[in-house]
């Protein structure tokens, strides 16, 4: 552990965490303890006499709409296709393809974690958007981590300024952050779907960025060899 120093220290306690609540999160949704809490949500963001009907002007389910679509298969591989395609450019053909396996890893555990869980998509309120797979983890959730975050903290190690750094970074929880949401008030999935599509997600990515820190050169070192 020495040879990540500190902040690798507290990554790799970030895994270990994220790892443990996305497992016990798991126990308790297959159990069927986490159904209260996820049923008062659901109904919280629907009108009282209308659970057809969300809270709020009618203009934010537009805007949830759109926002929800930033986690959608077609725009990660678009933003995961554009970045790999600027890396291999910018002479960061090694960054590239390793930000392309971990997407890709990240995609196949989600699968896998849906079809193993098997959780049927919530019926307490009318879906606002069409949907046909299983729930949990939330697709959209655990996919926006595993694209925004990994390549938020792949890239910002490709940014030579400290605030340029964080701004990549902030950039990609906010995405991620919002595309969770964006399906709560949907209806299209359980916050428990979400927060384990988060937990696993963001675990995911910091350790693609563990292996990533330790193996992959950083710009100022690849100069000055």
């Amino acid at each position: 552990m020495s040879a990540y120093g500190p902040l690798g220290i507290a990554a790799f306690a970030l895994v270990c965490g994220g790892a443990f609540v996305f497992l016990r999160l798991t126990s308790e949704v297959v159990e069927g303890e986490t159904r209260a809490f996820d049923e008062a949500i659901l109904r919280a963001l629907r009108q009282a006499g209308d659970l057809s009907a969300p809270i709020g002007p009618g203009w934010l389910t537009h805007v949830v709409t759109d926002i929800t679509s930033l986690g959608g298969t077609t725009v990660l591989t678009f933003v995961t296709i554009v970045t790999v395609g600027y890396l291999v450019l910018a002479s960061r053909r090694a960054t590239g393809m390793f930000v392309l396996f971990s997407v890709l890893g990240g995609w196949l555990l989600s699968t896998l974690l849906k079809l193993g869980i098997a959780r049927p998509r919530p019926d307490i309120v009318p879906h606002l958007v069409d949907v046909h797979d299983l729930s949990f983890p939330s697709g959209h959730a655990m996919l926006s981590a595993v694209t925004y975050l990994t390549l938020g903290l792949l890239l910002s190690r490709v940014q030579s300024s400290r605030a340029t750094r964080l701004y990549v970074i902030a950039v990609a929880l906010v995405l991620t952050l919002m595309v969770g949401l964006s399906r709560i008030y949907l209806g299209v999935h359980y916050p428990t779907d979400v927060l384990g599509g988060w937990c696993a997600g963001a675990t995911w990515a910091t350790i693609c960025w563990m292996i990533a820190r330790r193996y992959l050169p950083r710009p100022e070192e690849r100069t000055g060899s």
